[in-house]
């Protein structure tokens, strides 16, 4: 018994240390972005989001929420095809269910601000080191992918701790 023991915490070792802790569990928990790369065939960089929240819950569901940072407001409400046009370019929002496998995630999206990406599954590769989050790939729409060299890196937020004695 002791000789199993000894091996399997051998072997544990000498796996690297991402494939220990690449578990569905990690995810769990809100992240804020901080930052976007994404390039065409070209090597030309794309449109980026600059703010952004991704919130796995443990239960199986996620969301997230991307904006870009030089949004402008809006001249009033209502408010010009112009300007909707321009709040839906730097805009981006879906959620649903997901599921984790190690070093992939499946994004399962029930609902979007791309009304075509509803009851599809995005696939993105997972890389977590520390309180950091890598996801890479693009939107598999139609059987064509877009955006296929996206990365976005996230950090994870600490809670907020609240003081009741004051």
């Amino acid at each position: 018994m002791t000789k199993w023991l000894l091996s399997v915490a051998l072997i544990l070792m000498a796996l690297p240390s991402s494939a220990i802790a690449q578990t569905k569990e990690s995810l769990v928990g809100t992240w804020r972005l901080v930052s976007t790369t994404g390039t065409n065939d070209k090597g030309e960089v794309q449109q980026s989001m600059d703010m952004g929240f991704l919130t796995y819950t443990a239960d199986g569901r996620f969301s997230v929420v991307m904006a870009d940072n030089g949004r402008k407001p809006i001249s009033s409400v209502p408010h010009s095809i112009e300007e909707k046009a321009q709040e839906f370019d730097t805009f981006r929002a879906y959620a649903g269910s997901y599921t984790f496998s190690g070093d992939r995630v499946i994004h399962h999206i029930e609902v979007a601000w791309y009304q075509i990406l509803v009851n599809t599954d995005q696939v993105r590769s997972v890389k977590l080191e520390g309180d950091r989050l890598t996801l890479r790939g693009g939107f598999l729409v139609n059987g064509v992918m877009y955006a296929a060299n996206t990365e976005l890196v996230w950090e994870r937020l600490k809670p907020e701790t609240t003081d009741t004695k004051k």
